[in-house]
Protein backbone atom coordinates (compact mmCIF):
# COMPACT_ATOMS: atom_id res chain seq x y z
CA UNK A 1 0.00 0.00 0.00
CA UNK A 2 2.86 2.39 0.81
CA UNK A 3 4.37 1.92 -2.63
CA UNK A 4 0.97 2.56 -4.15
CA UNK A 5 0.70 5.88 -2.27
CA UNK A 6 4.19 6.87 -3.40
CA UNK A 7 3.51 5.98 -7.02
CA UNK A 8 0.17 7.80 -6.96
CA UNK A 9 1.79 10.81 -5.31
CA UNK A 10 4.56 11.05 -7.89
CA UNK A 11 2.04 10.62 -10.70
CA UNK A 12 -0.10 13.25 -9.00
CA UNK A 13 2.84 15.65 -8.89
CA UNK A 14 3.33 15.40 -12.65
CA UNK A 15 -0.41 15.76 -13.15
CA UNK A 16 -0.60 18.86 -10.95
CA UNK A 17 2.37 20.46 -12.68
CA UNK A 18 1.00 19.64 -16.13
CA UNK A 19 -2.42 21.04 -15.24
CA UNK A 20 -0.90 24.21 -13.76
CA UNK A 21 -2.41 23.65 -10.32
CA UNK A 22 -2.55 27.12 -8.80
CA UNK A 23 -2.11 26.04 -5.19
CA UNK A 24 0.96 23.96 -5.94
CA UNK A 25 2.66 26.68 -7.99
CA UNK A 26 1.81 29.31 -5.39
CA UNK A 27 3.33 27.23 -2.58
CA UNK A 28 6.38 26.26 -4.64
CA UNK A 29 7.03 29.85 -5.77
CA UNK A 30 6.72 31.15 -2.21
CA UNK A 31 9.14 28.48 -0.97
CA UNK A 32 11.74 29.38 -3.59
CA UNK A 33 11.30 33.10 -2.96
CA UNK A 34 11.51 32.89 0.83
CA UNK A 35 14.52 30.55 0.85
CA UNK A 36 16.16 32.40 -2.03
CA UNK A 37 16.04 35.66 -0.06
CA UNK A 38 17.44 33.82 2.97
CA UNK A 39 20.32 32.39 0.91
CA UNK A 40 21.07 35.79 -0.63
CA UNK A 41 21.17 37.49 2.78
CA UNK A 42 23.32 34.69 4.18
CA UNK A 43 25.71 35.02 1.23
CA UNK A 44 25.99 38.80 1.58
CA UNK A 45 26.79 38.42 5.27
CA UNK A 46 28.51 35.05 5.46
CA UNK A 47 30.92 35.19 2.52
CA UNK A 48 32.82 38.27 3.81
CA UNK A 49 32.88 36.73 7.30
CA UNK A 50 34.10 33.40 5.93
CA UNK A 51 36.80 35.04 3.81
CA UNK A 52 37.98 37.13 6.76
CA UNK A 53 38.00 34.09 9.02
CA UNK A 54 39.85 31.96 6.48
CA UNK A 55 42.54 34.57 5.80
CA UNK A 56 43.08 35.84 9.33
CA UNK A 57 45.29 34.50 12.06
CA UNK A 58 44.39 35.34 15.64
CA UNK A 59 44.23 33.74 19.04
CA UNK A 60 40.96 31.92 19.48
CA UNK A 61 40.36 31.35 15.76
CA UNK A 62 39.87 27.65 16.41
CA UNK A 63 37.17 28.43 18.98
CA UNK A 64 35.34 30.74 16.57
CA UNK A 65 35.41 28.07 13.86
CA UNK A 66 34.20 25.47 16.34
CA UNK A 67 31.24 27.68 17.26
CA UNK A 68 30.20 28.08 13.63
CA UNK A 69 30.71 24.36 12.99
CA UNK A 70 28.62 23.46 16.03
CA UNK A 71 25.82 25.71 14.79
CA UNK A 72 25.61 23.68 11.58
CA UNK A 73 23.64 21.02 13.41
CA UNK A 74 21.29 23.21 15.43
CA UNK A 75 17.75 21.75 15.34
CA UNK A 76 15.46 23.94 13.27
CA UNK A 77 12.64 23.54 15.78
CA UNK A 78 14.87 25.02 18.51
CA UNK A 79 15.86 27.91 16.26
CA UNK A 80 12.19 28.40 15.41
CA UNK A 81 11.24 28.51 19.08
CA UNK A 82 13.96 31.05 19.87
CA UNK A 83 12.93 33.25 16.95
CA UNK A 84 9.26 33.00 17.93
CA UNK A 85 10.05 34.21 21.44
CA UNK A 86 12.05 37.13 20.04
CA UNK A 87 9.53 38.10 17.34
CA UNK A 88 6.32 37.58 19.31
CA UNK A 89 4.44 40.81 20.16
CA UNK A 90 5.69 40.61 23.75
CA UNK A 91 9.26 39.80 22.63
CA UNK A 92 12.15 42.26 22.27
CA UNK A 93 11.71 42.50 18.48
CA UNK A 94 7.95 42.20 18.36
CA UNK A 95 7.65 45.82 17.24
CA UNK A 96 9.14 44.83 13.86
CA UNK A 97 5.98 42.91 12.99
CA UNK A 98 7.91 40.04 11.38
CA UNK A 99 6.03 37.17 13.03
CA UNK A 100 3.83 35.26 10.58
CA UNK A 101 5.32 36.99 7.54
CA UNK A 102 7.40 35.81 4.59
CA UNK A 103 10.24 38.15 5.55
CA UNK A 104 10.20 36.74 9.07
CA UNK A 105 10.71 33.25 7.65
CA UNK A 106 13.51 34.51 5.38
CA UNK A 107 15.36 36.20 8.23
CA UNK A 108 14.95 33.13 10.41
CA UNK A 109 16.26 30.85 7.69
CA UNK A 110 19.13 33.26 7.08
CA UNK A 111 20.23 32.89 10.70
CA UNK A 112 19.94 29.11 10.37
CA UNK A 113 22.06 28.82 7.23
CA UNK A 114 24.59 31.58 7.96
CA UNK A 115 26.98 29.14 9.72
CA UNK A 116 26.96 26.96 6.57
CA UNK A 117 28.14 29.83 4.39
CA UNK A 118 30.73 31.01 6.91
CA UNK A 119 32.15 27.56 7.66
CA UNK A 120 32.25 26.34 4.05
CA UNK A 121 33.74 29.61 2.81
CA UNK A 122 36.41 29.67 5.51
CA UNK A 123 37.33 26.05 4.80
CA UNK A 124 37.55 26.74 1.05
CA UNK A 125 39.82 29.73 1.67
CA UNK A 126 42.05 27.81 4.05
CA UNK A 127 42.41 24.92 1.63
CA UNK A 128 44.19 27.16 -0.90
CA UNK A 129 45.38 30.11 1.17
CA UNK A 130 48.67 28.86 2.62
CA UNK A 131 50.24 27.44 -0.52
CA UNK A 132 48.87 30.03 -2.94
CA UNK A 133 49.66 33.03 -0.77
CA UNK A 134 53.32 32.09 -0.42
CA UNK A 135 53.56 31.50 -4.17
CA UNK A 136 51.94 34.83 -5.04
CA UNK A 137 54.13 36.76 -2.63
CA UNK A 138 57.18 35.02 -4.05
CA UNK A 139 56.14 36.13 -7.55
CA UNK A 140 55.95 39.73 -6.40
CA UNK A 141 52.26 40.18 -5.69
CA UNK A 142 51.21 42.32 -2.76
CA UNK A 143 48.96 41.06 0.03
CA UNK A 144 45.77 42.43 -1.52
CA UNK A 145 46.51 40.73 -4.85
CA UNK A 146 47.32 37.48 -3.06
CA UNK A 147 44.04 37.70 -1.13
CA UNK A 148 41.99 38.32 -4.28
CA UNK A 149 43.65 35.40 -6.03
CA UNK A 150 42.95 33.17 -3.05
CA UNK A 151 39.26 34.10 -3.15
CA UNK A 152 39.20 33.43 -6.90
CA UNK A 153 40.71 29.97 -6.43
CA UNK A 154 38.23 29.19 -3.65
CA UNK A 155 35.23 30.44 -5.63
CA UNK A 156 33.97 26.96 -6.41
CA UNK A 157 33.72 26.12 -2.72
CA UNK A 158 32.07 29.46 -1.98
CA UNK A 159 29.38 28.82 -4.60
CA UNK A 160 28.86 25.37 -3.10
CA UNK A 161 28.33 26.93 0.33
CA UNK A 162 25.51 29.13 -0.98
CA UNK A 163 23.82 26.22 -2.76
CA UNK A 164 24.07 24.04 0.35
CA UNK A 165 22.62 26.90 2.39
CA UNK A 166 19.66 27.30 0.02
CA UNK A 167 18.94 23.56 0.07
CA UNK A 168 19.04 23.57 3.87
CA UNK A 169 16.68 26.56 4.00
CA UNK A 170 14.04 25.29 1.58
CA UNK A 171 13.97 21.87 3.26
CA UNK A 172 13.63 23.04 6.87
CA UNK A 173 10.33 22.92 8.76
CA UNK A 174 10.75 24.29 12.28
CA UNK A 175 11.34 27.95 11.44
CA UNK A 176 8.82 28.03 8.60
CA UNK A 177 6.15 26.58 10.90
CA UNK A 178 6.82 28.55 14.09
CA UNK A 179 7.72 31.90 12.56
CA UNK A 180 5.50 31.65 9.47
CA UNK A 181 2.57 29.85 11.04
CA UNK A 182 1.55 28.08 7.79
CA UNK A 183 -1.14 30.73 7.26
CA UNK A 184 -3.33 30.79 4.18
CA UNK A 185 -6.08 33.33 3.62
CA UNK A 186 -7.87 32.77 0.33
CA UNK A 187 -7.89 36.00 -1.63
CA UNK A 188 -5.83 37.72 1.07
CA UNK A 189 -2.27 38.96 1.29
CA UNK A 190 -1.32 37.02 4.43
CA UNK A 191 0.02 33.74 3.08
CA UNK A 192 3.02 32.02 4.64
CA UNK A 193 2.42 28.45 3.50
CA UNK A 194 5.55 26.83 2.01
CA UNK A 195 6.29 23.33 0.78
CA UNK A 196 7.51 21.83 4.06
CA UNK A 197 4.67 23.23 6.18
CA UNK A 198 2.14 22.20 3.52
CA UNK A 199 3.47 18.64 3.50
CA UNK A 200 3.14 18.46 7.27
CA UNK A 201 -0.39 19.85 7.12
CA UNK A 202 -1.62 17.47 4.42
CA UNK A 203 -0.12 14.47 6.22
CA UNK A 204 -1.96 15.53 9.39
CA UNK A 205 -5.17 15.77 7.36
CA UNK A 206 -4.63 12.32 5.92
CA UNK A 207 -4.28 13.65 2.36
CA UNK A 208 -1.17 11.58 1.76
CA UNK A 209 -1.21 11.67 -2.04
CA UNK A 210 -1.10 15.45 -2.20
CA UNK A 211 1.61 15.51 0.47
CA UNK A 212 3.71 13.10 -1.61
CA UNK A 213 3.12 15.28 -4.66
CA UNK A 214 4.39 18.32 -2.78
CA UNK A 215 7.37 16.33 -1.52
CA UNK A 216 8.18 15.31 -5.08
CA UNK A 217 8.14 18.95 -6.16
CA UNK A 218 10.41 19.89 -3.24
CA UNK A 219 12.95 17.21 -4.13
CA UNK A 220 12.78 18.27 -7.78
CA UNK A 221 13.59 21.87 -6.83
CA UNK A 222 16.57 20.80 -4.70
CA UNK A 223 17.96 18.55 -7.43
CA UNK A 224 17.42 21.22 -10.11
CA UNK A 225 19.21 23.91 -8.10
CA UNK A 226 22.08 21.53 -7.38
CA UNK A 227 22.37 20.46 -11.03
CA UNK A 228 22.38 24.08 -12.23
CA UNK A 229 25.03 25.02 -9.67
CA UNK A 230 27.21 22.08 -10.73
CA UNK A 231 26.93 23.20 -14.34
CA UNK A 232 27.86 26.77 -13.40
CA UNK A 233 30.86 25.52 -11.45
CA UNK A 234 32.09 23.41 -14.38
CA UNK A 235 31.40 26.09 -16.97
CA UNK A 236 32.43 29.35 -15.33
CA UNK A 237 34.00 28.74 -11.93
CA UNK A 238 36.24 25.67 -12.09
CA UNK A 239 39.48 26.07 -14.05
Amino acid sequence: MAWGYIADGIAGAFSLVASGNRELFDIAFRSVKVSGIAAMLAALTGIPLGVALGLSRFRGKGIVKSVFNAMLGIPTVVMGLILYLFLAPAGPFGFLGLLYTEMGISLGQMLLILPIVVSFTASSIESVEEELRDLMLTLGANRVQAMLKTVEEALSGIVLSVIAAFNRAIAELGIALMVGGNIFVRGGELNTRVLTTSIQMYVARGEIKFAIALGTVLIAIVFTVTAVSNYIQRRWVSP
